[in-house]
């Protein structure tokens, strides 16, 4: 790792034509992409310098919360400067001259295969897992089979120069992806207008300590738009909660809300004030 990186590098987990590189190249059209093995290593280019941000997923609305996220999101050192919605797409891509009915298997990740269940069905193809839907893009790419195609996005198919046989199959059309952008220090531009603050926290070990906490955004009117938990350190007592919710930590409804809110709770750490995306108030 050396410290003379491009200046303009967001990385990613996954292979080039991943959804996060999809992510990547609409919140930061300019910037170079580094693929990345895993969500560590993504970070792990940020903090050692060989990006100067990382785009992470979170949760999507057809399988929920990417797993391990919420725990590496604490410990990685690194600030939520902001968001990005992707809608996920689900294309059928295959060799060049290939038709749907050539198509006997499609390979693509775990989860991507049951949200296009009904298509394959319907096209009497069977779907075949590996470990990244852009990786399928690539070995369908290199089989050169027009029995095989891959599960994959448009951008996948730009990248392996690929045909697009059939295009948006998913079930659901409300499919999307929230992304968080993550640098090594805190965003301290000028305010936008919608701002978002994440943070984390424990809560003490007093009857209804979760109840009191929440209070305090209920009174001063602040909305919260998640809550989660989970389990830290190996113990099912103990408990951390994810939470984000709308506005800044400079204004007085939060600023309060925050108050009352650490006065229940054991550890409170802000992971960044940010712009909210524009899908959010327009449902984009």
């Amino acid at each position: 790792m050396t410290a003379t990186a491009n200046p303009r590098r967001i990385a990613f987990q996954g292979e080039l034509g991943a959804y996060s590189h999809q992510a990547c190249r609409e919140a930061r059209p300019d910037w170079d992409v580094l693929p990345c093995a895993s969500f560590e290593e993504t970070m792990d280019a940020v903090r050692q310098g060989d990006a100067q941000a990382a785009m992470v997923p979170v949760e999507n609305t057809t399988y929920g919360r990417v797993a391990d996220i919420h725990r590496l999101l604490p410990e990685s050192g690194l600030y939520i400067v902001g968001e990005a919605f992707v809608r996920v797409h689900i294309n059928l891509l295959g060799v060049k001259g290939s038709q749907i009915s050539d198509v006997k298997e499609a390979w693509s990740h775990l989860v991507l295969l049951p949200q296009c269940s009904k298509f394959l069905k319907e096209n009497n193809i069977k779907g075949c897992v590996t470990t990244d839907n852009a990786r399928a893009a690539r070995d369908v790419a290199a089989w050169d089979d027009k029995a095989k195609a891959a599960l994959a996005s448009e951008l996948a198919a730009e990248i392996y120069d690929l045909d697009i046989l059939a295009r948006h199959i998913e079930d659901q059309d409300s499919n999307r992806t929230r992304f968080l952008i993550m640098e090594p220090k805190a965003d301290l531009r000028p305010r936008a207008e919608h701002m978002m603050t994440t943070f984390v926290f424990r809560v003490r070990n007093i009857p209804a300590a979760l109840y009191k906490a929440m209070g305090g955004f209920a009174t001063n009117g602040v909305n919260m738009t998640k809550l989660e938990s989970y389990m830290v350190g190996g113990s099912f007592s103990a408990t951390q909660f994810y939470a984000d919710i709308e506005g800044h930590p400079d204004d007085r409804a939060v600023q309060l809300a925050l108050e009352e809110l650490e006065y229940f709770t054991s550890e409170l750490r802000i992971l960044g004030s940010y712009p909210a995306d524009p899908s959010r108030d327009y449902g984009a």
